[in-house]
């Protein structure tokens, strides 16, 4: 079994603790920080254990020439890449606003650090992790950095070969115990057919002394589900309060009725899996005691014979008596008492 770890302060992931559901915000509260108090509220009223952001420092994440460039996209803020992304982007006060928000009504709150200067921010305000977003899991220097600081990290696996989360993984390692690794395709949304979920227990294969999660860009909820049965710890999704706004994100996103259900649905197949150990169940008595089966008489029998298989068969029988997983056992016991036809054979007729 993975390792575990107190992700968030009282809140461990792996082992046998319960998936922990991050509902990503990310940047599809269009700039305005009411719509991002409603969509924390919106992801507390879910079910959701955190709601999470992305962070940046504008002019330290991108070059001068890239945010000068046009931004023709209908899904623009601005006729620049930096005007469309400034837009989005919140101050610190506004995050510290946020931040407070959530923790007055009780979620974990968080944000992805898009560069290492947002790293430095958020480690400022104490989130209790920081998350690695896929387009920096093979920023070496930037995950060195992070992982220095000794707060827990989510590490998105997006356009990445498994060569490249080893290296991620000896990068972290050497500084940080506490992360996890999150299997992730980075289209959104994303075709069914690239989610590969059967990546899922190979990280746990390649890397089984942490926990592994699964951040989904899919639509609907059942993969994520799927993703749950098959180990994830850790489960991401992108959230929106209207999945026609303007915005690359909302189509990929769930809105407020499917987070609920994705939620439920997940905390339902949790209490399905289980134990690991196959016994009959209390829950199953009564089934048994309509329908099991027991070794019967195939014929009537006398005292002191000695017992052949031709004389035994298996039936519902009033009442029960030896399982039929034992017959073979009986073979070549003396019966204590004479038997008709179709009686019951119990334990205590057997002599030897």
């Amino acid at each position: 079994m993975s390792a575990e770890f107190e992700l968030c302060p009282g809140r461990k992931i792996g082992g046998s603790n319960p998936c922990f559901i991050i509902a990503e915000i990310g940047q599809n509260h269009q700039g305005d920080i009411e719509i991002a108090k409603k969509m924390i509220q919106m992801a507390k009223d879910c079910g959701a254990d955190c709601a999470k952001f992305q962070k940046s420092e504008i002019e330290h994440r991108f070059t001068k020439h890239a945010l000068e460039r046009p931004y023709t996209s209908p899904h623009a803020w601005g006729p620049t890449y930096g005007a469309h992304k400034h837009h989005l982007e919140f101050s610190h006060q506004q995050y510290r606003e946020l931040q407070q928000y959530a923790n007055d009504i009780g979620i974990f709150f968080t944000a992805s650090g898009m560069d290492e200067m947002a790293i430095e921010f958020l480690h400022e305000i104490n989130v209790p992790f920081f998350k690695v977003a896929s387009a920096d899991t093979n920023n070496i220097p930037y995950l060195e950095k992070t992982a220095k600081k000794g707060r827990p990290m989510v590490i998105s696996s997006g356009m990445q070969s498994m060569e490249t989360m080893h290296c991620v993984y000896q990068t972290v390692k050497k500084h940080n115990p506490n992360f996890t690794f999150l299997q992730c395709t980075s289209a959104y949304p994303l075709p069914i057919e690239h989610v590969n979920l059967s990546l899922i227990p190979e990280f746990h294969k390649e890397f089984p002394d942490i926990p592994i999660g699964y951040s989904g860009h899919e639509t609907g909820i059942h993969v994520s589900v799927a993703a749950v049965a098959l180990g994830a710890k850790v489960l991401e999704r992108h959230v929106t309060l209207d999945k026609t706004w303007k915005g690359s994100d909302h189509a990929a996103s769930l809105e407020p009725a499917e987070l609920a259900e994705l939620v439920r649905a997940i905390r339902t197949v949790e209490m399905a899996m289980g134990s690991p150990i196959k016994q009959m169940l209390p829950c199953e008595a009564s089934c048994h005691s309509k329908l099991g089966k027991s070794v019967v008489a195939r014929k009537p029998l006398q005292k002191g014979e000695i017992l052949t298989l031709d004389m035994l068969t298996v039936k519902v029988a009033e009442p029960q008596g030896v399982r039929p997983e034992n017959i073979f056992k009986l073979v070549g016991k003396k019966i204590t008492e004479n038997l008709e036809k179709d009686a019951t054979i119990t334990d205590a007729m057997i002599d030897g």
